[in-house]
């Protein structure tokens, strides 16, 4: 965010297309709005603001095109009920229809073909689409980025107008009706306003991810505070809580806010923020999450993060921004989309001109009719509409499908980098493997008895915060006994020490303590007792449930998997020939790594997984960055991707398999908008295709495009 800007969110009503968004974008930006992102999809227009005061110009500049800015209140209490466009639709409706048939199947001197009664029936639908489409248009030619409303109202009104003229000139003869074209009006307008509706209605299944996200926010809580000496709870709206207030939660919650337990313990369901169904036993000192299940049991928190620093909150908002790096693929879709109204005209234009001026229609046609009508087709069945839509209706729904899931994909750029990688880079301990240790083997010397090595192991590693000593401690729990030591010292990243009862002198650390002792270097752990070693030990880090299937599909796929990783060239290599790992770099320095990832970007796009913290450099560095975090830490800022089930690397491929879908089904998109276009337009010149059937058709591209979009939330990915 630039210095001293305010990040600024308006909900504007009446977008319908790319156009219209950049319409809106270019005004805000004359205003002085920095960082701008309008998307018509969702109706929000995004924005930096230096200077506050300046907010209520840029909402009437909005207003002025030809659009609404609404509170979020007001979109709340009308989420559910019919929106304007359908309540417009549905008014034209029955006049359209009165007209179409009247005009199809009744004779000329039937009551309704009359001319004032046809005006008269199609003056409300004109009303309609002066207010609906003219405003936009109006506004949308004074911002210098005229949108599909232009081409509507061009063609909606040249007919409305024509039949006036022709009724003021041929009134009271029987040749009057050949001008009489108040239906092609109504029709026109009425179907734009179906395809509206339907494009409104399917938008919004594309974005139910994110409502779901959001409906899972917490909106009442439950305070515990003390009164006259007495505890009382009191339930209070969630935007109330503040860090450090104490909140009772019981069986069938949902906790409110991110914090620690502080009291009891409980069964808590986090599948939405992982996707794992399976209860999490948590008990004092946790950490918990806003918006997860309490299954079983009561507890009490303390409010650490609240409102919009919570990890849920941070969520919808990453999913909320993501659709705003586009990809590459749609750079092309909104370039045509800023150049095809002005385009469209000239081609109307250019066939009225071409039909009037020289083509022999057969005899008895009226040309300067037939000539206005073919313009007119090819005004209406111009719609840049879907090619705006190709693109950020496809990444909405493979982002919101991903997010169900627990993987967070930050935009549509990463969505089609993801899909295009050609290597995989896995840092070893924390991706592939836990992080959690165990004993695979001790090597007893001297006359030593492994239960003494054991107690030994277990009883100074309680003096020690390194990660293996923890794992360690796990394991030995509740199995050996402690044994009494005095004068324990810990030398860090060396070794241990301590002397038992006996003034026997214990030591256990790396290989340099006993690098005078034995030539072996292979070991973990070697233990001393009064300077002489009494035994080795092996450990193994325990693999990532589905590490071994991720890895041979991806191989599968024709990624290249590689493995980089500080740890000994030995170690490295066995692990790489049990999953099946293509490469191996092994005892690299954090700077080697660096090194690594940025030759392997340059020779093909690479993503590199890593754990988010330590790795964070080299995941900036590749071309994909996949962060594999607790939901506590998510660590977004390290990486494109996070996925949130910490333990499960299989999260990696329906990743790299919805990046994959949403890539084919933009292309998809792409393609029949273009398809459409360059078809629709030559046909509708030479006359095949009427304005009315020219906006039922517009109305259906829309459609396609968003349906096969939707088709991507229950597609198998294979």
């Amino acid at each position: 965010m630039a210095e001293n800007s305010t990040n600024i969110t308006l909900h504007v009503e009446g977008m319908d297309c790319t156009s219209c968004a950049l319409g809106i974008t270019k005004s805000l930006q004359k205003k002085g709005a920095e960082n701008v992102y309008v998307d018509f999809a969702s109706g929000e227009a995004n924005f930096l603001l230096k200077d506050k005061s300046k907010l209520q110009s840029m909402i009437d500049s909005i207003t002025d095109l030809g659009y609404k800015v609404v509170d979020s209140k007001y979109r709340e209490e009308n989420e559910g009920k019919m929106s304007a466009v359908e309540k417009r639709f549905y008014f034209t409706l029955p006049f359209t229809i009165i007209l179409f048939f009247g005009h199809m199947l009744l004779s000329h001197d039937f009551i309704l073909n009359q001319p004032f009664v046809q005006l008269t029936l199609c003056l409300p639908v004109f009303i309609i689409g002066l207010m609906q489409f003219g405003k936009s248009a109006w506004g949308s030619l004074k911002s210098g980025v005229p949108n599909m409303d232009v081409l509507i109202f061009i063609g909606s009104a040249s007919a409305f107008i024509y039949s006036i003229i022709g009724m003021w000139m041929h009134y009271g003869t029987h040749e009057i009706h050949n001008y009489m074209f108040f239906e092609t009006t109504s029709t026109i307008i009425t179907l734009v306003l179906l395809g509206n509706v339907f494009e409104h209605r399917s938008v919004r299944q594309t974005t139910t991810a994110l409502r779901e996200l959001s409906a899972i926010q917490v909106t009442k809580a439950k305070l515990v505070s003390l009164e006259i000496g007495k505890e009382v709870i009191t339930e209070i709206d969630y935007k109330s809580i503040h860090v450090g207030a104490i909140l009772q939660v019981n069986t069938g919650d949902k906790i409110p806010v991110d914090g620690e337990i502080i009291y009891g313990d409980a069964s808590i369901d986090e599948s939405m923020l992982t996707g794992e169904s399976i209860p999490v036993e948590k008990t004092i000192a946790d950490k918990i999450i806003g918006g997860t299940i309490v299954v079983n049991g009561s507890l009490r928190m303390r409010a650490e993060t609240v409102g919009s620093e919570t990890v849920l909150a941070k969520i919808i908002e990453l999913v909320k921004k993501a659709q705003q790096a586009k990809p590459d693929i749609q750079k092309l879709g909104d370039k045509i989309s800023a150049i095809f109204v002005p385009v469209v005209l000239g081609i109307s234009i250019l066939t009225f001109c071409i039909n009037y001026f020289f083509v022999d229609f057969a005899l008895g046609t009226d040309i300067l009719q037939e000539s206005i009508m073919r313009s007119i087709a090819v005004l209406i069945i111009s719609c840049p509409c879907a090619m705006g839509l190709a693109t950020p209706t496809a990444v909405m729904v493979g982002i919101g499908r991903a997010a169900k899931m627990g993987i967070l994909i930050k935009g549509g750029s990463t969505l089609e980098e993801f899909a295009k990688i050609k290597n995989i880079v896995f840092d070893k301990t924390g991706t592939l493997t836990t992080g959690d240790f165990k004993i695979k083997n001790i090597n007893c010397m001297n006359g030593v008895n492994e239960s003494e090595v054991k107690e030994v192991l277990f009883t100074l590693e309680q003096h020690s915060s390194h990660p293996i000593a923890k794992s360690i401690i796990l394991e030995l729990k509740g199995i050996v006994g402690l044994k009494i030591f005095k004068n324990v010292f810990e030398d860090k990243g060396l070794s241990i020490s301590g002397t038992d009862t006996d003034n026997n002198e214990y030591q256990l650390g790396s290989y340099k303590i006993a690098a005078h002792l034995i030539l072996s270097d292979m070991h973990n752990i070697y233990v001393l007792k009064n300077k002489a070693l009494i035994a080795t030990i092996d450990l193994e880090d325990t693999l990532k449930f589905g590490v071994k299937e991720t890895i041979n599909g991806l191989n599968q796929q024709g990624i290249t998997t590689i493995m980089l990783s500080g740890d000994n060239r030995k170690k490295c290599e066995e692990l790489a020939q049990k999953i099946n790992i293509n490469k191996v770099y092994s005892e690299q320095l954090p700077s080697q790594k660096l090194e690594l990832i940025e030759k392997l970007t340059k020779e093909a796009p690479t993503a590199m997984v890593g754990d988010g913290v330590n790795d964070a450099p080299a995941l900036a560095k590749a071309t994909v960055g996949v962060s594999l975090s607790n939901a506590t830490q998510v660590a977004i800022q390290s990486a494109q991707i996070i996925l949130l089930k910490n333990n499960d690397l299989s999260m990696l491929t329906q990743a790299h398999l919805i990046s994959k879908h949403s890539l084919i089904t933009i292309k998809q998109n792409l393609f029949w908008a273009f398809f459409y276009n360059v078809i629709a337009i030559p046909i509708a010149a030479m006359g095949f295709l009427s304005p009315g059937i020219g906006a039922l058709t517009m109305a259906f591209s829309d459609v396609i495009v968003i349906g096969n979009s939707i088709r991507l939330k229950t597609k198998k990915l294979k």
